[in-house]
């Protein structure tokens, strides 16, 4: 009885504030949340992570060793990925990043190679920029992940030291040279003889990743990994 008052009570309020699909703005059925089920089928995966030697893992050889590397979906300029990231990383919808991370780690822990990741490290904002935004958007799409995968994640361990500027119309040597030295490893031992799935939104160069990942490689013992929410590799 509890139950079905409940179910009329949410239909109704439901007629008055929809709660809408983040990626196309329709209202979302009973029992969806954050992203409509259309969207979640029609929205373009990549599946890399069953992928070896994928586009992305391409992208990085001859620039660090990266054990595995993979995006959940492609990036295109005015697409619905690109409003979902929009969304998270500009309009405070937090919970965007949340759920990519959730349903990405529900397809990462059905891969042995992902599967074998002990710990989740994001790409950093600088302290300062990330208290002006109000929350590094990368760590909600850890939060996500880490739920889903069973396995923790460390905001703290590494660290920007300094600002950068945008690497947004920068080729790949001068997002290079912008960020190259700016990344460091606070604390080592939470991470040291681990594998590590490091997190990121978007890869196009690879320029960050790169930087991050060398610091990372420093501790004894350590294996990198990367997951991103879209890529936009070519």
């Amino acid at each position: 009885m509890i139950s079905f008052f409940a179910d009329h009570a949410h239909d109704f309020i439901s007629l008055f504030y929809p709660n809408l699909c983040e990626s196309c703005g329709q209202p979302l059925a009973r029992g969806e949340d954050v992203i409509c089920a259309e969207c979640q089928f029609a929205l373009p995966q990549t599946h890399y992570h069953e992928e070896k030697s994928n586009a992305i893992e391409k992208h990085f050889w001859g620039r660090v060793e990266i054990f595995r590397a993979a995006s959940y979906y492609f990036f295109q300029k005015g697409s619905k990925i690109q409003h979902l990231i929009h969304q998270l990383k500009y309009k405070g919808k937090k919970e965007v990043g949340v759920k990519l991370g959730k349903m990405y780690g529900n397809e990462l822990k059905n891969n042995e190679d992902f599967n074998s990741t002990n710990v989740i490290l994001p790409v950093p904002l600088h302290r300062s920029k990330e208290m002006k935004r109000g929350y590094n958007q990368v760590n909600l799409f850890c939060q996500g992940l880490s739920e889903s995968m069973n396995i923790p994640w460390l905001r703290n361990v590494l660290i920007r030291t300094r600002i950068t500027e945008t690497q947004t119309h920068k080729s790949r040597f001068e997002r290079w040279e912008n960020v190259g030295s700016v990344f460091q490893i606070k604390d080592a031992a939470p991470i040291e003889g681990k594998h590590v799935l490091l997190c990121d939104d978007v890869i196009t160069t690879g320029s960050t990743l790169e930087a991050c990942a060398r610091s990372i490689l420093e501790i004894p013992g350590v294996k990198v990994s990367i997951a991103t929410i879209a890529c936009a590799v070519k």
